[in-house]
């Protein structure tokens, strides 16, 4: 896949799989925006030296202003070839525990600021691009959300957010898909789940690989969807 000459968004470029992603387009030739909002995420960022990365520290994507930030000036020339939005937070918790502040924050975390950056994306883009969401296995799966109620509903909102906008792009050539994986095998997922199979968890590089396909030129025809990327699990 040949990323040579565009420029590509990734929120939550910092974190586990956004590392991964930001290596594979940089290994594919792209130039990358990467927002931020933990200091010490960006300090130990694998890519932070690379000259095609340009890492925008951010208070919250929650907040119009913050994003408008982001997409500043990748209107002109050429444009934003792709936008993929990783960021986003996870948070347990029954339906009897949980009050309107903590909905809010799944909300505000997940759902609202994937659709501000989708919006600002699509209002960057020139001749076409590829947004790529990222939801989650509960988004597809509610029954498995029991227990993270807040999370799911965020989250399944990210699944409708990517259809819907994919039917209002698809007359501009913006395909809008997105990956729903299950638990990710990361550092901080495997100290948390010290007994699971670790196996059987899908690997950042290789839900990466399927990030980079839906956000590539090679993508010709793929939008609309919600793609399930579980691994053995």
């Amino acid at each position: 896949m040949d990323f040579s000459g565009r420029h590509v968004v990734v929120t939550g470029g910092t974190g586990a799989l956004g590392t991964a992603v930001v290596g594979a387009l940089l290994g594919a030739g792209a130039a990358c925006t990467v927002p931020y909002a933990i200091e010490a995420e960006a300090q130990r960022f694998a890519h932070a030296g690379d000259p095609n990365v340009k890492l925008i520290a951010v208070g919250d994507l929650g907040d119009e202003g913050d994003v408008a930030k982001v997409y500043a000036g990748l209107s002109t020339a050429s444009g934003l070839w792709a936008s993929i939005h990783i960021a986003g937070g996870f948070a347990m918790g029954k339906v009897a525990d949980t009050g309107k502040a903590a909905l809010m924050a799944q909300l505000d975390t997940n759902l609202i600021s994937c659709f501000l950056c989708c919006r600002a994306a699509v209002n960057a883009m020139r001749g076409g691009g590829r947004i790529v969401n990222v939801a989650a296995r509960p988004a597809l799966e509610w029954r498995s959300g029991a227990g993270m109620a807040a999370y799911t509903v965020a989250k399944a909102g990210v699944a409708a957010l990517t259809v819907a906008l994919a039917e209002e792009g698809a007359k501009d050539g913006i395909l809008v898909n997105a990956v729903a994986p299950s638990i990710l095998d990361t550092p901080a997922n495997r100290a948390a789940m010290p007994k699971a199979d670790f196996d059987a968890w899908p690997k950042v590089e290789e839900v990466a690989a399927t990030i980079l396909f839906l956000a590539s030129p090679e993508n010709k025809v793929t939008g609309g969807a919600v793609v399930p990327v579980y691994g053995k699990s």
